[in-house]
């Protein structure tokens, strides 16, 4: 009998990827879908199944008839809805893309190139709960895993550097509309024979810095510009996104020994992906032969960028990477400090298998068992 899924924040940026992806690698035959809605319950849903009435996102009737439930929604609803819901008696199995579960004793972090056995294992003993992690946590562990699964190791520093669209969707319109506002600036002044371009650049300055500059889901301008900021303070100085890298990585590697990893996270003005650019401390000097097919032959998705100017700019960027599920590593060098701290750089699709993905496995995986 097939199993019935229910599909919970499928309109969002990370949803829409995720049925996406579901729809072509065919995976709809496979189940029975109910689609939820917070906003429009009672409306016509998605076009994939006979029955795709949308059902009420808050109904508890509803839900708890679900074998499956994938949470898309947000932590909010995440929130306002998992314990409620376990309390009532539900023990169907729970996706999530939120942060609320992730570090729960009873739930998995889910990334099943590094973690497939402890996710087999938690499926065996019981656990229901299963969370997919934080993007750049799971890039990173794609890109890296060879030298994470060979104990290699020692210390990881990180420089994020994330796309609009892991904020959110309102924050890609908002980097789009901003890009418009900075051009129509100086569109009169482009066309011409004669250009002064540092009059153009004065332009463009002075319009970032204008009330009506579109700047209302960033709280800045991203557009010619970085924010070396992300999500809250800790009480330690970082921000939470740097500090889930350590935690959340460390869950997933389900190690005796914490591995430090620590950094900083940037957002930057590009549409999908995050680059990240690491220092790695090895636990012992590797040839770059070796380093190359430890980290290639950990998974299938790797991509060894050659450390050259050619293959680098076409290659190794968010345009190469964008909707594909490649993980893309290169600039892959020992730093002149010492033979044992390596650099490399890594670019991921962070809707992919930073977000959307893991869960569409994990729910491949649990109809498996």
């Amino acid at each position: 009998m097939k199993k019935t899924v229910g599909f919970i924040g499928w309109r969002g940026m990370v949803g829409s990827v995720l049925i996406q992806r579901m729809v072509e690698e065919n995976n709809f035959s496979n189940i029975h879908a109910v689609f939820f809605s917070t906003s429009q319950p009672g409306k016509v849903g998605p076009n994939i199944q006979e029955s795709n009435i949308l059902q009420d996102a808050y109904n508890f009737d509803c839900l708890i008839t679900m074998d499956i439930i994938i949470s898309c929604q947000g932590g909010k609803y995440t929130d306002d809805t998992y314990q409620k819901l376990r309390s009532l008696g539900w023990n169907g199995y729970w996706i999530d893309a939120a942060s609320s579960l992730r570090l729960h004793e009873d739930a998995i972090i889910v990334l099943d190139p590094i973690n497939l056995q402890d996710i087999y294992s938690a499926i065996n003993i019981g656990v229901k709960t299963f969370v997919g992690g934080n993007c750049t946590v799971s890039l990173m562990l794609m890109a890296l895993g060879g030298l994470f699964f060979n104990n290699l190791i020692e210390w990881v520093l990180f420089s994020t550097y994330q796309a609009a669209s892991g904020a959110g969707s309102r924050h890609i319109i908002e980097l789009v509309k901003q890009m418009g506002y900075l051009y129509q600036s100086v569109e009169n002044k482009l066309y011409k024979k004669k250009y002064s371009i540092l009059d153009i650049e004065k332009t463009m300055s002075k319009s970032i810095q204008e009330i009506n500059f579109p700047k209302q889901e960033f709280f800045a301008p991203l557009a010619g510009n970085v924010l070396p900021w992300i999500d809250c303070a800790m009480q330690n100085n970082q921000t939470k996104e740097e500090w889930k890298v350590q935690v959340e990585a460390n869950k997933i590697l389900n190690i005796n020994n914490t591995i430090p990893i620590d950094g900083t996270c940037v957002r930057v003005g590009t549409f999908r992906c995050h680059s990240q650019a690491f220092t790695i401390k090895l636990k012992k000097d590797l040839s770059y032969s070796n380093i190359h097919n430890i980290l290639q032959e950990h998974n299938n998705w790797i991509r060894i960028i050659p450390n050259n100017v050619h293959s680098t700019l076409n290659l190794l960027t968010p345009c190469a990477v964008t909707g594909t599920l490649n993980i893309a590593v290169g600039r892959i060098r020992k730093l002149n400090i010492s033979t044992n701290l390596l650099s490399v750089f890594s670019v991921g699709d962070q809707l992919l298998w930073g977000a959307a993905e893991p869960l569409r496995r994990t729910l491949m995986i649990l109809l498996s068992t």
